[in-house]
C-alpha cells in the first residue's frame, strides 16, 4: 500500500509545548475584574466596566492576540521558525509581540512611517520589530507581502478576528462578563457596549448572548472618520471613509470582514470630542487614566442609561475599559494636542456633569 505521511514529529511536538505555553499564560493571568462605575442607586440602573487594561500586555488585545495565535498553531501555520508578521501599530502589536516572544519566534510589525516613537517602543519592549511603509493605505498588502518573503504567517487580524475566537464559551470576554455579574441585582445586563476595530469582541459578544438565549443587547460604539457607522446606516458594505480614526483602538476606514453586522442591535456614533470628554470624565471618577475608546464606550452607555431612565426602565449595562490612559500622555491627556486637533471639550464635560447629576445625556 501506497503511502505519503505529511506530518512533521517534531514540528507537531513543539506545537503542542506551544499552545500549551499560551494556555499557561491565560490560567496564571487571573481573569480582568468587572469595575462598578458609581451611579446614584435610587435610579435602578447599574454601570459595570470590564477592565481589560489589567492583562499583561495592558490592553483588551491581549485575549485577540492569544486566540489568534491558538487558531494560527491549531491550524498549522506557526512552527517553531516561522517569522509573524501582522498589520498593527497599536495595541494588538504589542499583545502579539509578547506571544510571539513567549514561543521564540520573530515578529514583525508593518505600521505607517508616520507612527510615533513612543508605539514603536512599546512593540520593541515585548521584542518585536516593526517595519515602517509610507502609504498608510498600504499597510495590509505590504504585511501580507513581508510575510512571503520572509516563509513567514501573516496573521491578519481583521480577517481572523471572528473566527479565532470560540464564542460558544471556553472563558471568553462574554462568558467572564455574565459570570462576574451573577451575584449582582441585574445578572443579565440590558445593553453591552462595545467599540469596533477588527469587530471581533463585538462578534464573540452579540454571538455568545443569542447562543446562551438572553435577553442582552449590544450596542456598538464607532468614532468619528470610521467607515462601520456609515456602512451600518445605508447598509452598503463597501462602504470607505478614506481616513482613519482619531481614536486609537477602534475604528476602520473600511469595513472589515471579522465585523458581524447582525448580531448588532445598534450602533451609535460618538464624536472625538465626546469620547475624550468621556475619558477624561471617566478617570476622574474611577481615580485611574484610562484611553479615548473607553470614553467612547462610556458615551454609549451614557447614552443607553439615560434612555433606559426616561422609559422607567431598571436594569444593568456593561462596558469596558480598553486599555490605560498611560499611552496617551502626550495626545489625548495633553491639552496642546487636543487644541491642535480643533477638538473642544466644554460642551461635552457639562453634558457629562448633567449625566451623573440628573442622568439626563443631551451630548452628541
Amino acid at each position: 500500500m501506497d503511502q505519503h505521511d505529511r506530518c512533521d514529529d517534531t514540528a507537531r511536538e513543539w506545537a503542542c509545548e506551544a499552545i500549551g505555553l499560551v494556555e499557561a499564560d491565560a490560567n496564571r493571568s487571573a481573569d480582568t475584574h468587572l469595575l462598578p462605575f458609581p451611579l446614584p442607586r435610587s435610579w435602578g440602573i447599574d454601570l459595570y466596566l470590564k477592565d481589560e487594561s489589567s492583562h499583561p500586555t495592558g490592553s483588551l488585545k491581549h485575549r485577540l492576540a492569544r486566540s489568534l495565535f491558538l487558531y494560527a498553531l491549531c491550524n498549522g501555520w506557526i512552527g517553531p521558525h516561522t517569522p509573524v508578521v501582522e498589520a498593527s501599530s497599536g495595541s494588538t502589536a504589542v499583545s502579539e509581540a509578547y506571544f510571539a516572544r513567549m514561543l521564540g519566534l520573530e515578529f514583525i510589525a508593518v505600521m505607517p512611517a508616520s507612527t510615533s516613537p513612543e508605539k514603536i517602543s512599546l512593540i520593541e519592549f515585548q521584542g518585536g520589530k516593526c517595519h515602517l511603509v509610507t502609504d498608510p493605505t498600504a499597510v495590509v498588502a505590504a504585511a501580507r507581502t513581508l510575510a512571503a518573503e520572509l516563509g513567514g504567517h501573516f496573521m491578519d487580524q481583521f480577517t481572523h478576528a471572528e473566527r479565532a475566537t470560540d464564542w460558544r464559551g471556553n472563558n471568553n470576554i462574554a462568558e467572564s462578563i455574565y459570570l462576574q455579574l451573577d451575584r449582582e441585582r441585574h445578572p443579565v445586563p440590558a445593553w453591552i457596549v462595545v467599540g469596533a476595530g477588527t469587530g471581533g469582541t463585538s462578534a464573540t459578544i452579540g454571538r455568545y448572548a443569542r447562543y446562551r438565549r438572553l435577553a442582552t443587547k449590544l450596542c456598538v460604539v464607532d468614532p468619528e472618520g470610521s467607515a462601520f457607522w456609515p456602512a451600518y446606516v445605508s447598509g452598503d458594505w463597501t462602504a470607505t471613509t478614506g481616513r482613519g480614526s482619531r481614536i486609537e483602538g477602534i475604528g476602520r476606514p473600511r469595513v472589515e470582514a471579522s465585523f458581524q453586522p447582525a448580531v448588532v442591535d445598534r450602533m451609535v456614533q460618538v464624536p472625538d470630542a465626546a469620547s475624550l470628554a468621556a475619558m477624561r470624565a471617566g478617570s476622574a471618577v474611577l481615580g485611574r487614566r484610562v484611553g479615548g475608546s473607553t470614553g467612547t464606550n462610556l458615551c454609549g452607555a451614557f447614552g443607553l442609561i439615560a434612555e433606559m431612565r426616561a422609559a422607567g426602565q431598571k436594569g444593568s449595562v456593561v462596558t469596558l475599559i480598553c486599555d490605560g490612559g498611560e499611552r496617551y500622555a502626550d495626545t489625548y491627556y495633553s491639552d496642546a494636542w487636543v487644541a491642535s486637533q480643533g477638538i473642544v471639550l466644554e460642551p461635552h464635560l457639562a453634558a457629562i456633569d448633567t449625566f451623573l447629576a440628573t442622568g439626563v445625556w443631551e451630548s452628541g
